[in-house]
């Protein structure tokens, strides 16, 4: 049931009977609009529509004229840097977020500015997927996050809608017990819009005490809190039971999360929200939240004016591999038997693709659970069975379907690298532990949060997937280490990704912390360690002092004796090392290609249709060696008239693909590497692609640049 190497071969070369646990029944409030019918020919929300899907029926560009396309305007935003931003558009006019988190509006004829709103002064570090867009009438909104505040903005003007919350913006926090009001809370990802709320996707951390992971709706009109779905249930609601400890709920303790931070997909016929989840925290390590930990790893399927659970399905019990759900769903059609189902489809970091009913739950391929090995940490219980599909085979390389063979060709340290692999444990769902595991697919995933397209009538799925391996291991906590109090800090908050040595993971996109007074000023750090910065989440619950300490140790100004003797390092057992790439010395991946690929899943089957490369490796394409694939981060669009438009890809270019065969049909190099999805729109008879180059992500360039796509003008 893995992908093999030979469908991977090919993919170089050419190019349980588990239930759903249900809960009420499907909305029938009249008030739905049971006549709903989606535009495709409008990108007036995140990824083109609210099922998600990347899919347009405008017909301009096609597979006969997609290499005439030419750039037809470009914007330089304020900042530079990574931009995950997919544009959205309204009112002839192209809104996003720049890199500093300004959100603009541009004219999407000409890409002029029309108006910015931020502070250019102030230095935010997160990321922002892009902007939610609402309208009634001649009330027209933008709603877009900035650390822990939702703002909503006139969409004509770019001022501050005052009747919104508190002068126009709402604190993220709102609904959260008190315990939890100053823990770190931002939103990648743009709001869920259904009817007048937004549900809003959260980013919190994912360490010991980290914020609850309650999925919200707040009322677009006024801000006020609407619903709430608490994602670790409170006493007398389902899955209460299936914590350890029964205050867990509470929030007081170190367990957390079981937040969306990827985004949600909306049915606005049937009044149905699908919401997946992540894991809870802290990671890798579940001893004080033994238990299944519902409702973590799951897809909810929620009313979406209510916020009460119709169904669940749980993709990973008690995750101890940080498996969250990297993307949102996608709402589509197949065909069983003659029968056309309305389905949802999400896709893994696994690699998994689960297909179930859209109204019911019921999976659609048959689900396994599979028994996998039992945890050798202390106190520790991995939960004895996952759930995995039959079909479809999952869309990357699993690490027991590698050999030794499998080492990389072009890698000048193969012998290194061999007596790691061999070291390394190789099985699915091997628990953490103090020896390696070599995982693969890796944290960040085969699927991640660029998400899937789809043919939402045919039923085939397209995604993009990574092939990167990392190294996963675990450590015993010293109960006697006795260190001052801003190395204990570090310690407990910093050095999983920066290592102890504060030498980082430059290749794994930790920067090591070493000579920083000659990199940042400490007033820039003490920003980045209260907001964080692209995956880095911040840490708001320190103290000044506290902070300060942090700052001395890392300036190397502070004093070394031990603060106490009974100094607390780390308040777990064990402690995860850090996210360390399986590398060879060129900092290529240490397995053989493919690195990154992209796939057509025909879901009325389970079966693919094709699988590509997808990208390449300079260093080697030089030398004249096939294609490698490379990481990217980012999905593409999918077309009715047969393209798949896509970026993504670490070597920063644009690609069109035929999709039905696969085949490249064009590319060329942008400005910038863009990971982001990108948008496509008609204005005046022209059909545009507009996406964001940032790069910076993956130690690409960095750029500024908003790019729009056209055929040329006769």
């Amino acid at each position: 049931m893995k992908l093999k190497y030979s469908l991977y071969l090919f993919c170089w070369l050419s190019l349980t009977n588990c239930q759903p646990e249900k809960g009420p029944a499907i909305p029938t409030d009249p008030q739905g609009d049971s006549d709903y019918v989606y535009d495709y020919t409008t990108w007036s929300d995140y990824l083109g529509g609210p099922d998600r899907n990347h899919y347009t029926t405008l017909s301009q560009i096609t597979p006969e004229n997609v290499d005439q396309l030419e750039i037809a305007w470009s914007y330089s935003t304020p900042d530079s840097g990574q931009m995950q931003m997919s544009p959205v558009l309204a009112n002839g006019m192209l809104y996003g977020v720049t890199a500093g988190l300004q959100a603009f509006a541009l004219d999407a004829r000409t890409g002029a500015e029309r108006w910015i709103f931020g502070d250019p002064e102030k230095a935010w570090h997160s990321t922002s997927r892009g902007i939610s867009y609402w309208e009634a009438g001649e009330d027209k909104r933008v709603l877009f996050t900035r650390g822990a505040d939702l703002f909503c903005l006139n969409a004509m003007t770019g001022e501050l809608v005052k009747a919104f919350g508190q002068d126009g913006r709402v604190d993220l926090h709102t609904g959260f017990p008190e315990v939890a009001m100053e823990k770190f809370i931002v939103s990648n990802t743009p709001g869920s819009i259904f009817e007048d709320l937004i549900i809003m996707p959260v980013r919190l951390g994912e360490g010991p005490g980290s914020g609850p992971g309650d999925v919200r709706a707040f009322d677009v009109r006024t801000g006020e809190l609407a619903w709430t779905f608490h994602t670790i249930p409170h006493p007398g609601e389902p899955g209460y039971d299936t914590w350890s400890d029964p205050n867990t709920y509470k929030n007081e303790g170190l367990v957390g999360s079981a937040n969306n931070w990827a985004g949600m997909a909306v049915d606005p016929e049937l009044g149905m929200i699908y919401v997946p989840t992540g894991s809870a925290s802290p990671d890798f390590y579940g001893g004080d939240r033994l238990g299944e930990n519902l409702y973590a790893n799951c897809l909810l399927a929620l009313n979406a004016r209510t916020g009460e659970r119709i169904w669940h399905y749980q993709f990973v019990h008690h995750d101890i591999w940080d498996r969250d759900l990297p993307a949102p769903p996608n709402l589509l059609t197949v065909e069983r038997e003659g029968e056309k189902i309305e389905a949802v489809a999400q896709i893994t970091k696994q690699g998994y693709v689960f297909v179930f009913d859209r109204r019911t739950g019921e999976p659609l391929f048959e689900i396994e659970e599979k028994s996998f090995p039992a945890s050798t940490l202390e106190g520790e219980e991995a939960w004895p069975t996952q759930p995995v599909p039959v079909r479809p085979q999952p869309f990357a390389r699993y690490a027991e379907d590698l050999t030794e063979a499998d080492i990389s060709p072009y890698a000048d340290n193969a012998e290194e690298l061999l007596a790691v692999f061999r070291k390394a444990n190789k099985n699915t769902y091997v628990p953490p532990s103090l020896e390696p595991v070599f995982l693969l697919p890796g944290y960040d995933g085969a699927g991640e949060w660029g998400g899937a397209g789809a043919d939402p009538e045919a039923g085939i799925l397209y995604v993009n997937s990574n092939e990167m391996p990392w190294i996963m291991e675990m450590e015993k906590v010293s109960s006697d280490l006795q260190l001052s109090k801003g190395e204990a800090l570090y310690v407990s908050h910093c050095a999983s990704c920066h290592q102890a040595d504060r030498r980082g993971l430059p290749q794994s996109g930790f920067p090591a912390l070493t000579n920083l007074a000659g990199r940042l000023s400490k007033a820039e750090v003490s920003d980045l360690i209260t907001n964080g910065k692209g995956m880095m989440t911040g840490f708001p619950q320190l103290a000044a002092d506290e902070k300060s300490a942090i700052i001395s140790f890392l300036y190397g100004e502070e004093k070394r004796e031990v603060q106490a003797e009974n100094t607390e390092i780390y308040p777990l057992p064990y402690r995860h090392t850090g996210y360390n790439k399986f590398l060879d010395n060129n900092g290529l991946p240490g397995i053989k290609p493919p690195w990154g690929t992209l796939h057509a899943i025909d879901l009325n089957t389970g079966d693919y249709r094709w699988s590509v490369t997808l990208g390449d490796t300079e260093s080697l394409k030089a030398q004249g060696h096939p294609p490698t694939g490379c990481e990217n981060y980012g999905g593409p669009i999918i077309t009715e008239n047969g393209l798949l438009l896509i970026a993504a890809t670490k070597d920063g270019y644009f690609r069109a693909f035929d999709k039905y065969t696969g085949k490249l049909l064009w590319e060329t190099r942008l400005p910038a590497a863009s990971f982001a999805t990108p948008a496509t729109y008609e204005l005046d008879g022209r059909q545009y692609v507009a996406l964001a180059c940032g790069g910076e992500k993956l130690g690409t360039p960095r750029g500024n640049q908003i790019i729009a796509f056209a055929l040329p003008q006769r």
